[in-house]
């Protein structure tokens, strides 16, 4: 008579810190089924997993709406605010000043962005502060019944049967313009791409925006939306294949025949663009921007990185900061003495 022996449990899957999976999960999402920020969600824990960093280096903050409700279901153990409706751009930048050693991420909506946070939002663009910017781009005001936000495309309709005759704001060609030195659109139902565009703005110096068009299951989810999942995946025009390399991880990609761009970010990394239908260059401004009007003219959603300036300045280098961080700073150092108090006063008078 043999007697079965359980077999061992398995080993969990560990990153290159020693950390599961788990340690970069949040709490139970209370969004609707399909909706596309929960899968945003999921993307943000696999990359932060994935490039092995540590959840308690992170700040997370958001405004008010559905998407700013995101935090609360990745990374537990990181940092977070949730700030009053559009000024999650303030609270962010006032977070990274007191600490620049901290990932920032931001995740914010477009009504949080394009409508009562634009003021906000144009100087952080403006002074590139260096943060992960994430706009989950539904069309529409989600937490009070579905009215049409600031990026509607003219055209589109509500369920409702309005029809939205205002022209959009686009938060990609709003980060061009004035001054975010990393610039993305994608797809939530693009789990690569999404995910590529996600690591290379964790790697990147400077202010990265993201604008992910995210359906709305309840409200924009149905035919005559241009954010619906239908829309998008027959209008969606990649501009390349995304692939990335981390610093850590020095290893040839097998690529399909194509011309391929490579760009070195600030920390090692390495964002492979391999051309598909197109001949583009995304660190030429004026071309980024002539390509989103040109995909506007066509009945296109252009998705990739449609933009990167790996050089230009941040506000941390305009304000010279120091490399201690200004929240731990003894008194001694962050407040003046009287004779340096003294000296400015006669500098006034």
């Amino acid at each position: 008579m043999s007697t079965a022996t359980a077999p061992p449990p398995k080993a969990p899957n560990l990153n290159r810190i020693g950390l599961e999976v788990s340690s970069y999960k949040g709490g139970k999402t209370t969004l609707c089924a399909g909706c596309g920020h929960n899968a945003i969600s999921q993307r943000i824990i696999e990359c932060f997993f994935e490039m092995g960093i540590p959840p308690w280096q992170v700040a997370k903050l958001s405004g008010i709406g559905c998407s700013s409700k995101s935090p609360a279901y990745f990374l537990s153990q990181a940092h977070g605010f949730n700030g009053v409706h559009g000024r999650a751009s303030a609270t962010a930048t006032g977070a990274i000043l007191a600490n620049r050693h901290l990932i920032t991420m931001v995740v914010t909506g477009d009504g949080d962005t394009a409508s009562i946070g634009l003021g906000n939002f144009m100087h952080m663009l403006r002074r590139n502060v260096p943060c992960i910017y994430v706009i989950e781009n539904n069309g529409v005001y989600g937490l009070t019944k579905g009215q049409f936000s600031a990026t509607a495309d003219i055209g589109s309709t509500l369920k409702t049967g309005e029809t939205n005759e205002l022209p959009p704001i686009d938060c990609c060609l709003l980060g061009i313009e004035m001054g975010a030195s990393l610039v993305a659109r994608s797809f939530s139902g693009d789990k690569n791409q999404v995910g590529a565009v996600l690591k290379a703005a964790i790697a990147h110096r400077g202010m990265s925006v993201i604008d992910i068009i995210s359906p709305c299951t309840t409200f924009n989810d149905h035919d005559g939306s241009t954010k619906s999942y239908a829309y998008m995946k027959d209008h969606d025009a990649p501009l390349h294949a995304v692939d990335f390399v981390p610093y850590f991880e020095e290893i040839d990609i097998e690529m399909e025949a194509g011309e391929v761009r490579e760009v070195v970010l600030h920390d090692g990394s390495r964002l492979r663009l391999r051309k598909l239908d197109r001949d583009y260059d995304p660190t030429d401004k004026l071309a980024a921007v002539r390509a989103i009007h040109d995909s506007y003219a066509r009945g296109e959603v252009l998705t990739g990185i449609l933009y990167i300036e790996s050089a230009r300045k941040t506000l941390i280098d305009h304000l010279n900061l120091v490399d201690e961080p200004l929240a731990t700073l003894p008194e001694s150092k962050a407040r003046p003495g009287r004779a340096a108090l003294e000296e400015i006063m006669e500098e006034l008078r």
